[in-house]
């Protein structure tokens, strides 16, 4: 069971990295196998609405855009859940979330065949570490997104300063979870 944790905060020790230390130990304790990716790390660029507002994301679902995206685009395939976690920023998810869940919509969203997340469970959690506020307006584009690539949404959680201990469990067990009902199947 291979399952990828996608974190997107220039905090490498902050609310949106203990969130996902979290989601790596709960789904490491079924055995499954973990990739973590910080999108802040890797070098994705915002879309370019390549052509008349499509490029070859539309027909052949790869970004014409050379950047990182392409290899962890096609590194998707192979995995069987997921876990987006991105702090939240003005109401938003992170610029790095925004740019590179777009640009793998546009990848996705669109395919006649069988997308990278069809019938693969997804958690998302938005981590806003000021106020709280923006949360739900987050997860609700998390949410959105996860409709358009038609991935199973598994859990929604926000987090906050202020909840942070009892939600750092809750996303360390629903990552638990998620891995031993996916095994089930």
């Amino acid at each position: 069971m291979n399952v990828m944790i996608l974190t997107s905060s220039p905090n490498i020790d902050g609310l949106t990295a203990a969130c996902g230390n979290a989601a790596k130990a709960g789904a490491e304790e079924t055995g499954a196998k973990v990739v973590m990716v910080n999108l802040n790390q890797q070098r994705i660029g915002s879309c370019h609405a390549c052509g008349n507002g499509w490029g070859t994301c539309r027909n052949e679902h790869e970004c014409q855009v050379k950047d990182d995206f392409q290899s962890l685009h096609a590194s998707m395939a192979d995995m069987d859940a997921f876990v987006l976690i991105t702090p939240v920023y003005w109401g938003e998810m992170s610029e790095s979330a925004k740019s590179f869940t777009d640009r793998l919509r546009r990848c996705e969203a669109l395919k006649k065949e069988k997308t990278f997340f069809e019938e693969k469970p997804v958690i998302a959690v938005a981590a806003a570490g000021g106020s709280g506020n923006g949360i739900t307006s987050c997860l609700t584009s998390m949410e959105r997104l996860l409709t358009h690539v038609k991935a199973e949404r598994f859990d929604f959680i926000g987090v906050t300063q202020k909840n942070r201990r009892y939600k750092l469990e809750t996303i360390h067990d629903a990552a638990k979870e998620m891995v031993l009902k996916r095994k089930d199947k």
